[in-house]
């Protein structure tokens, strides 16, 4: 089987959804796929091995100029396609190119608009790269704002187009209000000719279903995934908790929040919390680390600044640059705490974490319930309580029996239901559903091109 993944670059940034794209993809091939992972607007950046083509589509530097002026619109391909490099992609994230939604209600309507739209050029190319030369078996896209070019693939491309949903509503409620109605309505209409959807819970399911006005039985569950391996087995210690077993003999306990540092993911939250747990247990310290994006930098000045009284026990330490330094870090905390103030369809960084022996501390909305009641591997808080956050984080601290337990449980639940193995698993056996469907759309289009 074919499976072509079509991803969405995160302009730079260490992207959750690109790097499960890139983590699915590179396990549908252990599995025994082929697997052709197709970035658009900028090459993607992940910190694992990059499985992802050289060749980006709708490059981002073409997609703004082509948004800005109208004669390029009209200019060939083979005098623009040059801007599309890689290499130019990388150098224009890390200047003036902006993911931020609240700038990008107009071009995203541009792009749901496809092939009438200003970029009818790109569409028609990427149409023509999926069926005439690819000729995969499944195209997945890896997110539903790239809808606007699937009516011009679904002309000449015969099998089933599904599309993974990992986080569109937080796009689309970031836009300005002058467009966010109007992009939710053009997006609505595109969902429709999707054969299907893949989503990692019953709660984003439930929750896109509503929002797109399609029905349930159109969306399929794949579990979220991620690698993992047998380094860093349990120490023989404190029931087996390499992390309880550090914090006793250090003295200190460690708190931490490994994510995209944005207010969506609740940083300012957590904070506030330690606040109040520093004042219980003087000797813990909160670590921070993950991706900080221009969007974001002012608020997080702000922040810091708002937090010198915790002095060091603060410390920010920036992004991880590999996947070996991410789970080094991991590996040093207690507990791990992202409490997010929107409701996350995925939650990469609580699997790493239990992955690794690291309890979660959570809120109990989005897909976490979910996660916990599998994985076992952490507790759930009320949203946006700092005061029952800095509780359940004393709880666990002081606390290395069920910290152990818990450290326990979950590096087994990630094995069990929420490693890349299984996730490919269970993805191969939704393809081969749709591609075995008595009467499906790609066999009956096949016919009528071969009677033609």
């Amino acid at each position: 089987m074919h499976v072509a993944i079509i991803t969405a670059g995160g302009a730079g940034m260490f992207c959750g959804s690109c790097m499960h794209d890139n983590t699915w993809a590179r396990a549908l091939i252990k599995a025994g796929a082929e697997v052709t992972l197709i970035p658009t607007y900028t090459p993607i950046r992940v910190d694992e091995d990059n499985q992802s083509s050289q060749r980006v589509f709708f490059g981002g530097i073409n997609i703004y100029l082509e948004h800005r002026w109208q004669f390029w619109q009209r200019l060939p391909r083979w005098t623009t396609r040059w801007l599309d490099n890689p290499w130019l992609l990388d150098l224009a994230t890390r200047g003036a190119v902006s993911n931020d939604a609240k700038q990008l209600g107009e071009l995203t309507l541009e792009m749901l608009a496809g092939d009438s739209g200003p970029q009818r050029q790109q569409v028609e190319e990427l149409a023509r790269f999926l069926a005439d030369e690819l000729k995969p078996d499944v195209i997945c896209f890896s997110n539903a704002l790239l809808a606007g070019a699937l009516s011009r693939i679904k002309a000449n491309f015969f099998g089933p187009v599904l599309c993974t949903l990992q986080g569109d509503d937080i796009f689309l409620d970031s836009l300005t209000d002058a467009y966010r109605a109007r992009v939710s309505e053009q997006l609505s209409e595109k969902a429709q000719d999707f054969d299907g959807f893949l989503v990692h819970s019953d709660y984003y399911r439930d929750y896109m279903a509503a929002r797109l006005g399609l029905p349930r039985e159109r969306f399929r569950k794949i579990p979220l995934g991620i690698e993992v391996s047998d380094e860093g087995e349990f120490a023989e210690s404190v029931g087996g908790d390499p992390a309880a077993s550090r914090s006793a003999n250090d003295d200190e306990f460690r708190v931490g929040y490994f994510a995209r540092i944005c207010p969506e993911k609740g940083l300012h939250v957590l904070i506030d919390a330690f606040r109040m747990l520093r004042q219980r247990l003087p000797n813990a310290r909160l670590i921070a680390g993950g991706y900080l994006g221009k969007r974001d930098e002012a608020w997080f000045e702000k922040l810091r600044r708002d937090a010198r009284d915790l002095g060091d026990s603060f410390e920010y330490i920036g992004s991880p640059p590999d996947h070996d330094s991410k789970v080094s870090f991991l590996k040093t905390l207690d507990v791990l705490s992202v409490p997010t103030v929107y409701r996350e369809p995925k939650g990469l960084f609580a699997l790493e974490a239990m992955a690794n022996g690291i309890p979660v501390v959570l809120p109990s909305h989005g897909a976490f319930p979910e996660m916990l009641a599998r994985s076992g591997g952490g507790v759930l808080v009320e949203p946006e309580r700092p005061d029952e956050l800095a509780a359940s984080l004393e709880a666990l601290l002081t606390n290395p029996t069920n910290r152990a337990h818990l450290a326990k449980k979950g590096r087994q639940g990630v094995r069990e239901f929420f490693s890349a193995e299984v996730m490919a698993r269970e993805s191969l056996a939704v393809f081969e559903e749709y591609l075995d469907r008595p009467g499906a759309r790609h066999e009956a289009a096949a016919e009528d091109v071969d009677t033609a």
